[in-house]
């Protein structure tokens, strides 16, 4: 048979790097990020227009098919509420935008791709533990992103699971990726680390091998599925 043809988001480094890296002997694979690569196609999730512009790109690049769709790409930035009205609200505008519309949008294009030939496909959504956690006061938009993307991801395995198209998603938290190092810093370091049980946080390898054995081999009973990569530090 075939590999599998996948379309990653946001690959230029940490968890998306990684996600390739896992899936490069199992699948031909075509990443995204704002720049452009030989491995990847470059597109900015903050314009409404791009997730449509990708998505075809990619098709065309993976020789007119996409079998799984793994939405990485995301924008940790913060968003005081003392900041001016003006700011706080672009600030959760953009965020929105890139971490669930974009996701949501493309999703949205697989599915109808899935639909129109008539064959089943997966879509992976990288969420985040502060989907069901929340967060701290000045990421109050990245919580709401993706507490956004596990529902659209129970919605979509609920609602096309008959015709084969499965979602699945994952919610890590603290991963070892330069974003991640910036926060632990910010937040004193390894004292944080006394939150999580296992006594560190996840390393972008462990999240790209969930993610790998979503899009290649999790049963399809599974569908709907939202699994934990945080170390313990919550637990549902």
């Amino acid at each position: 048979m075939d590999r599998p043809h996948i379309l990653v988001t946001g690959t230029s480094r940490g968890i998306g790097a990684a996600i390739v890296d896992a899936l490069q002997l199992q699948a031909e694979t075509i990443g995204h990020a704002t720049t452009e690569a030989p491995d990847r196609i470059a597109a900015d999730l903050a314009d409404p227009a791009a997730p449509r512009r990708l998505w075809d790109e990619a098709v065309d690049r993976l020789g007119g098919r996409v079998d799984v769709l793994v939405n990485n790409a995301g924008i940790f930035d913060p968003a005081p509420i003392g900041i001016d009205e003006e700011s706080w609200h672009a600030a959760w505008m953009r965020a929105l935008e890139i971490n669930l519309v974009a996701a949501a949008a493309l999703s949205r294009l697989a599915v109808l791709h899935w639909q129109d030939h008539g064959r089943p496909g997966r879509v992976v959504n990288v969420a985040s533990r502060a989907a069901y956690r929340g967060d701290s006061p000045a990421y109050w938009h990245y919580a709401a992103s993706k507490a956004g993307m596990v529902a659209m991801t129970k919605s979509i395995a609920r609602g096309y699971a008959h015709q084969g198209i499965l979602a699945f998603a994952i919610c890590p938290g603290f991963t070892m990726t330069g974003m991640a190092e910036d926060y632990l810093a910010s937040r004193g370091g390894e004292g944080l680390l006394a939150d999580i049980p296992l006594g560190r946080v996840a390393t972008p390898e462990e999240v790209a091998e969930t993610v790998r054995w979503l899009a290649l081999e999790a049963p399809a009973s599974m569908t709907g599925a939202i699994l934990d990569i945080n170390g313990a530090s919550y637990v549902r």
